[in-house]
């Protein structure tokens, strides 16, 4: 029997071409006839089949069939038949044929804020030479951070890759997520796509800035995609403690990552607002999810978060009980939910109300104008004119909630707000939780209050406010409907990160090599083929202190530290520069050391420590002031710790003559 020998290339179809021709396919079965019963006969010698072919055979099961039989033998690793002819249904078992696997496409995210901490969220996502940005936000500043007024991203990485960035796109409309755009957009003018209510809150801040008229806003709506450069971008609505909160789908050709920004689940929205869109997700799920970006804030709190419908009740019987007292309602001015339960329980109970706050009366302004607040012109009045109603009659919504030194709230505090007195007659609600950091300056307005006579109600006294973050169980959710190959927790300092990890790792179907706890700029690629950490870029905090912004570094904070606990003792001296003879002086000063009439002895003996180190350096034939200056600040340091134990800064000055 004649030896048919394998073909070079199997003769694949490409759909458009023609079948061969009869004649062809007439050649091609009857060849195809005589090499099976070659293989037939070579069949008797084999083995049965093996327990790795049976394994591969189960493994190729889990793979979704293709339509055609041809389809499933190139997927099985099979030679495929020349388009047009006849397979034999037994004993066909081509030789194995190997193919060379294709890299897949990779990706690259840039978390440059937001990891490790409690706002300042930014990331920046990258695929084929093309880039786009979520979120840009601030965080306002630890206690130790004396003088600085807000802390935001460091955007150098972003400066640098300005020209490949195609646009910026915002979840929500509160600060820790927009709270930086204006100190970005002076620097770069990116594209702005974010939602409707997002964009009047970030027009809002602009015009602060000056930068309202020259920013690019794309409105986007849920359902909505936007294509920019490689990378495909879907808006999906989820609730959050603000209307217009969105999560994003951002697909390229590495895949599909869901970005959820801030998010809780809550089933009973309130005014009319849709329920988080979980089907969105399942069906991107369904598709295959690359990778899961999700909102960690709430991350140690069990179970689920509860609806803000339980605020409603809560203050509704705070204001039966304030009957014949002024309410006073602090809360965020982003928040825009909880100004209109507010203003509906005010109409109920037949009450004006009046706004304070620079922030929460242009928000409620601009809530007014898009129509995502409703309230009678009727009802709302200047806050001039409160004075001019019983204090039943009168509501006050005001800013403050977190207890910032120049707010509303803290002025009233401080008997120093021009319009409202605080006193007995007053009824106060903070209607938020401290944001970690916080806690301090809230206490510190609530005893103001208190000792003013006024009643109030804060923290966990009542249900007077409720997350806008998912708890375990909704977080739960979200990892179950996306079904990520990849999870990385975000949003929250590191205990969250790692307990939304653990939550993660327990559902059991994401590996644990596929969870990672990323950290501000590291360069994170990733692929189907899996995961790394390329290399790190560019990534910290910028501190903004008044209008200077990045001139306040660690040497800055380190000095305003140390005057903040030991003061600074200041040295003066005229010398004769030709001969370093001391002409007058020296002369001491101290500022927030001692005080220097309670403390003649000291700073006698200061005197004459300066006034020997000067000597020293006039005998030893010193020349070099800066050497000069140094002896004088050892001499001083040692004497003063030797007899108060604390070390001030010393700032010598030499006048040389």
């Amino acid at each position: 029997m004649e030896e048919i020998k394998p073909k070079r290339k199997a003769n694949t179809q490409v759909a458009g071409e023609h079948a061969p021709s009869a004649r062809r396919a007439g050649r091609t079965d009857k060849n195809q006839q005589n090499g099976n019963a070659a293989a037939r006969k070579n069949n008797k010698r084999r083995a049965p089949r093996s327990t790795a072919a049976s394994e591969n055979h189960a493994a190729a099961q889990s793979v979704p069939a293709p339509r055609s039989r041809r389809a499933r033998n190139v997927q099985q690793g099979q030679n495929p038949q020349p388009a047009g002819t006849k397979s034999p249904r037994r004993n066909r078992k081509p030789a194995p044929r190997s193919y060379e696997m294709t890299p897949a496409i990779p990706m690259h995210i840039c978390p440059l804020g937001g990891l490790g901490e409690v706002g300042k969220n930014i990331t920046l996502y990258e695929c084929q030479g093309d880039m786009i940005l979520v979120d840009c936000g601030l965080v306002f500043p630890d206690a130790d951070m004396f003088g600085v007024d807000l802390v935001i991203p460091d955007f150098t990485y972003v400066l640098e890759n300005k020209d490949r960035i195609k646009g910026l796109f915002i979840t929500h409309g509160h600060e820790d997520h927009i709270g930086s755009l204006p100190y970005l957009l002076k620097k770069f003018n990116v594209p702005i796509y974010a939602a409707r209510l997002t964009i009047g809150l970030i027009k809002n801040k602009l015009e602060e800035h000056g930068l309202a008229s020259s920013a690019v806003f794309h409105e986007i709506r849920p359902r909505q995609k936007v294509k920019l450069g490689c990378f495909t971008v879907e808006p999906i609505h989820v609730n959050h403690s603000i209307p217009d909160a969105l999560a994003f789908a951002i697909e390229c050709p590495a895949g599909i990552v869901i970005h959820t920004g801030d998010f809780k689940v809550d089933y009973t929205p309130l005014s009319g607002d849709a329920v988080t869109d979980l089907s969105t997700i399942a069906e991107y799920g369904r598709k295959g999810v690359l990778a899961l970006l999700s909102d960690s804030t709430n991350a140690e709190r069990p179970g689920f978060t509860a609806t803000e419908q339980t605020v409603a009740e809560g203050v509704r019987s705070l204001f039966a009980r304030a009957r014949n007292r002024r309410i006073i309602v602090a809360t965020f001015a982003s928040n825009i939910y909880r100004v209109q339960q507010i203003i509906d329980l005010a109409i109920e109970s037949g009450r004006k109300v009046a706004v304070s706050g620079r922030s929460m009366v242009s928000n409620t302004e601009m809530a007014r104008e898009l129509g995502y607040l409703h309230a009678p012109d009727t009802v709302l009045i200047d806050i001039d004119e409160i004075n001019k109603y019983p204090p039943e009659k009168v509501v006050l919504i005001t800013t403050g909630s977190q207890g910032e030194p120049l707010s509303a709230l803290s002025r009233m505090a401080q008997a120093s707000h021009r319009q409202v007195k605080v006193g007995p007659n007053d009824f106060i609600i903070i209607s938020a939780r401290p944001i970690p950091g916080n806690e301090k300056t809230v206490t510190k307005v609530v005893n103001g209050l208190l000792s003013l006579g006024a009643e109030v109600i804060y923290e966990n006294m009542y249900d007077t406010h409720v997350s806008g973050h998912a708890c375990q169980e909704e977080q739960k959710l979200m990892l179950t409907l996306a079904h990520p190959q990849f999870f990385l927790p975000v949003h929250g300092e590191f205990k969250q990160l790692k307990r939304h990890a653990e939550t993660a790792e327990h559902l059991g179907y994401i590996p644990k090599q596929n969870i990672y706890i990323a950290e501000n700029g590291q360069n994170i690629r990733i692929s189907a083929d899996g995961m790394t950490v390329e290399n790190t870029v560019t990534a910290g905090a910028v501190m903004v202190d008044g209008y200077g912004v990045g001139d306040v570094g660690n040497v800055v904070l380190r000095d305003r530290h140390h005057l903040s606990e030991d003061g600074i003792i200041i040295v003066t001296a005229a010398v004769d520069g030709s001969n370093g003879q001391v002409l007058s002086g020296p002369d001491i000063v101290s500022r927030g050391f001692v005080y220097v009439r309670e403390s003649e002895e000291l700073m006698d003996g200061l005197r004459m420590q300066v006034e020997m180190a000067l000597d020293r350096s006039l005998s030893d034939n010193m020349h070099d002031w800066a050497s000069v200056k140094a002896r004088v600040r050892e001499a001083l340091s040692s004497y003063i710790y030797r007899r108060t134990k604390r070390s001030p800064m010393i700032l010598p000055i030499l006048l040389e003559v």
